[in-house]
């Protein structure tokens, strides 16, 4: 690649990351078991992909220590925070240190989930695909639980949640 060429990269990759920031996305922590040793981490790149068959997609860096055990063991699970997890969603987005350490959390269907979660969905792994530094994960979902609660949000690079403006106007 030129130099004017990884330049003009650069620049729309930073340009795309201040667009993404105005995107409002779900946190969710999504999580696996190597062997007795849970893992997971943060992603905001989470999203339902189809009902028939019920699926779900997630991005995980390439670089991510979870994308090989869910390669490995064939499930995960994602946790959907809620909107007093803040604290769990910055603990999983650091690297080392032992995440589940000051989060609790019970093992179901084979995979972490993480205590007061509104939303928990337990998949297969299915397909990976290559997608720049990220690999899509489709997971066929196998297990799926809603409990009422306002989600954990991500918006300008901060956690928010979401109001619902309809019920103001009823």
């Amino acid at each position: 690649m030129a130099i004017s060429s990884v330049a003009q990269h650069e620049d729309i990759a930073a340009s795309l990351k201040e667009v993404m920031a105005a995107v409002c996305t779900p946190v969710s922590v999504v999580t696996a078991m190597d062997g007795e040793r849970p893992h997971g981490t943060t992603v905001s790149a989470f999203t339902s992909l189809s009902m028939t068959p019920p699926m779900v997609l997630v991005s995980l860096d390439r670089s991510s220590a979870l994308l090989g055990i869910i390669q490995r063991s064939g499930r995960f699970g994602v946790n959907i925070l809620g909107s007093a997890q803040s604290a769990a969603a910055t603990a999983f987005a650091c690297k080392g240190a032992d995440k589940f350490a000051d989060t609790p959390w019970t093992r179901v269907s084979g995979v972490p989930r993480l205590d007061g979660a509104p939303g928990w969905v337990v998949c297969d792994a299915s397909a990976f695909v290559e997608g720049g530094d990220h690999i899509l994960i489709l997971g066929d979902v196998r297990e799926a639980v809603a409990h009422d609660g306002p989600p954990l949000t991500y918006f300008r690079r901060d956690f928010g949640t979401h109001m619902l403006l309809a019920q103001e106007h009823r």
